[in-house]
Order: C-alpha cells, then structure tokens, then sequence
C-alpha cells in the first residue's frame, strides 16, 4: 500500500471518528437531576418524549411532553422550543431520547443532554414522579378514561379549556389575550369543535375562533355570539343538540344576587354539558350558585366558576359542588379569588378537587 492511501485511509478514520461524536451529553440519574436543578433558573426545557399513554403513568415534575412517534416531532420541538435555551430530553429506556436528542443538535439545538437509562433508571433511584403532567405547550393537562380511550383536558387560562379526544380536538371560550397574558393559537391544534358561553371579552374572542377554526370547525354558541360572530349553532337554555361524537346540552348561567344580575342576565348566557363516549363533562359558564344546578346531574367533570362578584363567591362553589356531585372537579376562571380552601372545604364530599392555572 502506497503512501498516499495510507494517509488517505487515516483521514478517513479521523473523519469518521469525528463525524460519530455526539453533539449532546448523556447524563445518568443523579446528574440528571442535579442538571435540572441547575438549570432551572436558566429557562431549562425538560422534555418528555414518550408516548402520551406512557406519559400519563408519571413523569418526572415539570416536564412537557413532545412525542417522538409522532411524524412531525422535529416540527413541533422546533416550534416549542427555544434553541438558545438549555434541553434535557428523556424517554423510556433512553434510546428514542437519545435519537431526540441527536436530531435536537442538527437542528441548531446549542445544549442538549439526555437522560441515559431513561424513566425506568429515574423511578429506581426513587426520584419524584408528576402524577399530573404538562403538554408541549407547558400547560397543564388531566386525563379520564373512557370505553374509547383518554380525554385530555388542557389549561389554558382562565376560561379557556381545550379537550384532546382522541385525533379531535375541542376548545371552550378560546380568547387570546387576558391582561398582560396572551397566547398564539396559531401554535396549537386546529379546533374540530369550539364551543362559547357569552360575549364578554374572557369568553367571546372572534380572532381565537378565526384561529383555531379549519373546513369543518363547528362553532356553537348562544344567540347573542352568533349574531356577533355571524356564523354558527345558536343555542339557548334547554336546547340539545347532537354532533358527531358529542351531545351537547345548553344550560342555564347567570347571577342571582342581588345587584349582581346586570353581570349575567338569566337566559342571555349558556352553560354546557358535554357527553362524550359516556362521560359527562360540565362547563358553569359564568353564573351563581343557581336553582337549575339541582337538575344537573351524573356529572364525571365539571367546571365551576369562582371570582366574585361576577359569578361565584368559594362558599357558592362548595354548595354548587355538594349539589352537583361530580366526580372531579376543577375550579375555573378564579382570577384574584383565593380558592386552594376549596380542597379543604370539600375534603369529605367524595369529589376530587383539582387545582389548575385557571386564573
């Protein structure tokens, strides 16, 4: 062999060598964790590229979750996060974290570690596991189970919902902006149902519609947003309506306190009681604690609104609760209004209280 190859064939090798460099770090449990901890002030993105069916058997706390079966993995992480910010990626085992976290660098990721061993090495170490996760978007989700499969609730804020059932997508008083808060619906799943109680600006936002909305959104709303809107199922106090996949009930919403009825006029506003698959899941809408809430009833999930005086003072939403009965139940649309009470106050009644960012 001549000179010339030998030097060819050690270039080669070198080259080789270089090109199988990871660009990323493989961490193991404890430095892992202490890179979490490190980072957490840094903006550090933790991220949960397992299945959501895997997910939802614990992760590690404050984690989001960006599927790495999914097609458009790469799209969504681009999308979602911020590439001059630290990622630490990890999966089951980590094998498909660790491709995660390969593909991460190509796309200009700057830092990316991975956790070697994956969950099954964290939960050995005894580490802490979220019974409650983050979606990709950083919001906070739930599931229940159905005969079909899971229902995904996501927090939003305030009043804003979005319901993941199955390859569908529903959304409840999308608005996008609250204050100094504001959210780009261009970023999430298109709506295959949007549903609206009433025209105030934290519940009626024709451009979140607009935006969540492809061929096929149905829209269903009470008269006074349709009018609005000029599109639409106007629904009203009483009315049903089936759709594919979801029978919809129109309930009553309003104030019933003296001085407060200019807020929510009886009969102007809409509650909704979605049944999905044999669930029961029941959006308040904006109201006080109302005589109709006797005929609401078998109730798997509802939404109760707390922040007087616009709808329910905490001592309202107990006794609306302890009248509905439902099985979970998630405080909404709180603002201001101190409502971790509410866990105490209801500690006896059966109904698992769940506390979200629904300010």
């Amino acid at each position: 062999m001549n000179r010339f190859i030998k030097l060819l064939l050690a270039g080669l090798c070198i080259s080789g060598t270089a090109c199988s460099q990871k660009a990323y770090k493989d961490l193991n449990v404890e430095e892992f964790d202490a890179y979490i901890a490190e980072n957490k002030d840094k903006g550090l993105q933790l991220v949960d590229v397992r299945t959501a069916e895997e997910n939802a058997e614990g992760t590690i706390p404050g984690a989001m979750l960006i599927d790495f079966k999914q097609s458009d993995f790469t799209e969504r992480a681009e999308k979602m996060l911020d590439k001059e910010r630290p990622v630490a990626v990890f999966c089951r085992s980590g094998r498909r974290s660790a491709n995660a976290a390969s593909i991460l660098t190509e796309k200009g990721f700057k830092t990316v570690v991975n956790l070697a061993g994956g969950f099954l090495e964290w939960q050995k170490t005894h580490k802490d596991v979220a019974e409650e996760t983050k979606d990709e978007y950083g919001m906070e989700i739930d599931r229940i189970d159905t005969k079909s499969g899971a229902l995904t609730f996501h927090c939003i804020k305030h009043a804003s919902v979005r319901i993941e059932m199955g390859e569908k997508n529903i959304y409840v008083d999308p608005v996008t902006r609250l204050g100094n808060w504001s959210i780009d619906y261009s970023k999430l799943p298109k709506a295959d149902y949007i549903f609206i109680t009433h025209e105030h600006g934290d519940h009626y936002d024709a451009a979140a519609i607009n935006a969540l909305s492809k061929e096929g959104t149905v829209v269903v709303l009470n008269k006074r947003c349709a009018d609005m809107l000029g599109k639409g199922i106007a629904m009203k106090n009483g009315d049903r309506q089936a759709l594919e996949g979801i029978d919809v009930e129109a309930v009553p919403a309003y104030n019933n306190t003296p001085g407060r009825e200019k807020f929510h006029p009886k009969g102007r506003d809409n509650g909704y009681i979605l049944t999905i698959d044999g669930k029961r899941i029941y959006f308040a809408g904006d109201t006080e604690d109302i005589e109709e809430m006797a005929q609401v009833k078998d109730i798997d999930v509802a939404f109760l609104p707390c922040n007087q005086p616009y709808t329910m003072t905490p001592d309202q939403l107990v006794r609306s609760a302890k009248t509905i009965k439902p099985k979970i139940l998630f405080p909404y649309h709180y603002g201001d209004t101190k409502v971790d009470a509410i866990t105490d106050m209801l500690k006896d009644s059966g109904i698992d209280v769940r506390i979200r960012r629904y300010e």
